[in-house]
């Protein structure tokens, strides 16, 4: 069984352990394939399929449970799915059917693949939670091929947020800096006292108010107003549990993916800051 490994650069040992565990609870076996597939097409409606076929080779850096693995692979010729931490074991269930993936227990710090060997590769709610988000981009696309696509999805700084709506967030991540110190079923129990307190009173309350056609993009975790419980209560582990979280502005995610060595960047006007880019020839 894959355990946290303490020689790994660029991660927090403690939060590769917390996301072991939170994906071993939260396998997303139970979440309906239609939630899945939407939150998958919000992600990847930008990706640069143009570029990719059944022959390319590709990476998934911290795969987690392998719930976008599962939606890749039939599409490509092959997937690697990097993961630090014990998730990998889930993964290597939930894609058992495949033969077509490979499994490495590794992070941003130190890729698992050689230097300009990837046809393609995608990096989803990982590099927030690094010490070192703009190093660990700059790993993973040294692993790319010259003019291959790389889909990125990072945190964002409620840049296009009023002031009163950050501050709620900068309030929030002073609960999350002491509910992420907690045991880890303490931890459970209190962002699923969160998830039902919080996050389904107001992503339910979102869900009427725009039935009334009521604009909801500033209403608070109105983003959440269609999800199921069961996946409130992995958003909220998942953004309280975490010892680390950094976020970034649109500029500076732009300018770590060009400093990276990418070109030809493209923010998603759906999902906030998921962008596309290519690796420079």
């Amino acid at each position: 069984m894959p355990t946290v490994d303490s020689t790994l650069k660029n991660l927090d040992p403690a939060t590769v352990e917390g996301f072991g565990k939170q994906w071993k609870k939260f396998d997303q076996s139970v979440m309906p394939e239609k939630d899945i597939q939407d939150e998958f097409d919000g992600y990847f409606e930008i990706f640069r399929w143009d570029l990719v076929n059944e022959k390319s080779v590709g990476f998934d850096m911290g795969c987690g449970t392998g719930r976008w693995a599962k939606l890749v692979a039939p599409r490509v010729g092959h997937l690697n799915c990097i993961e630090p931490s014990e998730a990998l074991d889930v993964a290597r269930a939930k894609l058992a059917e495949f033969s077509n993936v490979s499994f490495y227990q590794a992070g941003v710090g130190d890729p698992p693949l050689p230097d300009e060997s990837q046809d393609f590769g995608y990096i989803l709610g990982v590099l927030h939670y690094v010490p070192d988000a703009a190093a660990g981009l700059k790993e993973c696309v040294k692993m790319l091929k010259p003019g291959a696509p790389i889909l990125v999805y990072i945190y964002y700084r409620f840049d296009n947020k009023p002031l009163w709506f950050r501050s709620i967030w900068q309030a929030s991540d002073v609960v999350r800096r002491g509910i992420s110190r907690m045991p880890f079923r303490l931890r459970g129990l209190t962002t699923d006292a969160v998830a039902a307190l919080v996050y389904w009173p107001l992503g339910r309350l979102s869900r009427g108010l725009e039935k009334l056609g009521i604009d909801v993009s500033n209403v608070p975790l109105s983003a959440h107003r269609n999800d199921t419980f069961y996946y409130m209560r992995t958003l909220s582990m998942d953004r309280l549990g975490s010892r680390i979280e950094h976020r970034y502005t649109k500029k500076e995610i732009e300018k770590m993916l060009v400093d990276a060595g990418c070109e030809q960047i493209r923010f998603s006007d759906r999902t906030y800051w998921c962008a596309v880019a290519v690796k420079k020839k």
